[in-house]
């Protein structure tokens, strides 16, 4: 059965690899086609993670490249109907909730092959948020539905999906994150950066919520620069997160936020090593909320809402929402050693 597996930013392919893994082990059975949008392009965000999770080159790289959301999914759209046009799938398995899921999800559909959301039924139940919607509309066109948690199946059936279709299978992330966890104490990020274990902090940004809005931007990084002298913060930053900094009045200097270290985006390894051995991580990353809860480390996210509420009632998460001072006051109850 030829199988499609698409990927197309950072989080897909760690979460993908798990699948390619487990798909290709019976070649009897699947034809397996790895798709790659090429959502996300740059060589830090994309061929590193390819090399360090063991994904062969994609079979097929329609190589989309950035733009607005709507925009971004009708090239995907188009761009893979083609593929599907000249060699069909029977199974498309889309994981996550970026426009790569959406749009390859719809094309599918509209090619008559069946489609399994990885990762379905998790809600914010925040429209404003592109994720919602692209997590909505994928749950309604998919076939299969292969959820992480049990708050998902209840989503699920509150819309109306039918049981048989919903299938509890675990959660693909933190598969891949067991998988590499043997490498962590391999890596030299540390050494490399100077930093002591639990000496420090991770930031990591990239939602329009936050990076897009410079005023809100810089109440983040203002709000971090109050700590000064009690905790250093490491900050990987996303190419779209860089351009916002690039933007802002006077810039994010050293001089203005002192205790915030700016460097590149890290490979996958290095990045685990990074934050398993961090005091605490600072994020709006979705995916970071279940890393942080698997590896024990103590998690501020910067969101009013979670679509992975299980973070916060058996995990290590604490949503912060906007207020400058819950963010502050947060990090120094963890430096008191209140987890």
């Amino acid at each position: 059965m030829r199988v499609d597996l698409i990927v197309g930013t950072r989080p897909n392919f760690v979460k993908a690899a798990s699948l390619h893994r487990a798909l290709r082990a019976y070649p009897d059975v699947f034809d397996l086609r790895l798709v790659h949008t090429g959502q996300h392009y740059d060589a830090g965000m994309s061929e590193v993670f390819f090399r360090e999770l063991g994904l062969p080159p994609p079979d097929v790289a329609l190589r989309v490249g950035s733009g607005s959301p709507g925009a971004q999914i009708g090239e995907i759209m188009s761009l893979y109907d083609q593929t599907l046009a000249a060699n069909p799938a029977a199974l498309v398995l889309v994981v996550g909730d970026v426009s790569s899921t959406v749009g390859c999800a719809l094309a599918a559909v509209q090619r008559g092959a069946a489609v399994g959301h990885v990762e379905a039924g998790l809600r914010s139940f925040d429209r404003t948020m592109p994720e919602e919607v692209n997590r909505v509309v994928t749950d309604r066109v998919s076939d299969f539905l292969f959820i992480a948690s049990p708050e998902a199946r209840e989503n699920l059936l509150r819309e109306g999906t039918p049981p048989e279709q919903i299938f509890l299978v675990g959660n693909v992330l933190i598969d891949t994150l067991h998988w590499r966890r043997a490498e962590i104490p391999r890596s030299e990020v540390l050494g490399t950066l100077g930093l002591e274990p639990r000496r420090y902090g991770v930031v990591t940004l990239h939602r329009p919520s936050n990076v897009d809005d410079a005023a809100r931007l810089v109440d983040v990084l203002e709000a971090l620069a109050t700590l000064r002298g009690e905790l250093e913060f490491v900050f990987p930053v996303h190419p779209r997160t860089r351009q916002a900094l690039a933007g802002l009045d006077g810039g994010a200097t050293p001089e203005r936020f002192p205790n915030l270290r700016l460097i590149e985006p890290l490979g996958y390894t290095d990045f685990l090593a990074l934050v398993c051995r961090s005091l605490l991580v600072v994020t709006d990353s979705g995916g970071l909320q279940e890393e942080t809860t698997a590896v024990g480390v103590p998690c501020l996210t910067l969101r009013e809402n979670t679509e992975r509420p299980i973070t916060l009632s058996e995990g290590t998460n604490q949503l912060i929402g906007r207020g400058r001072e819950r963010l502050a006051t947060a990090v120094r109850r963890i430096l008191a050693g209140d987890r």
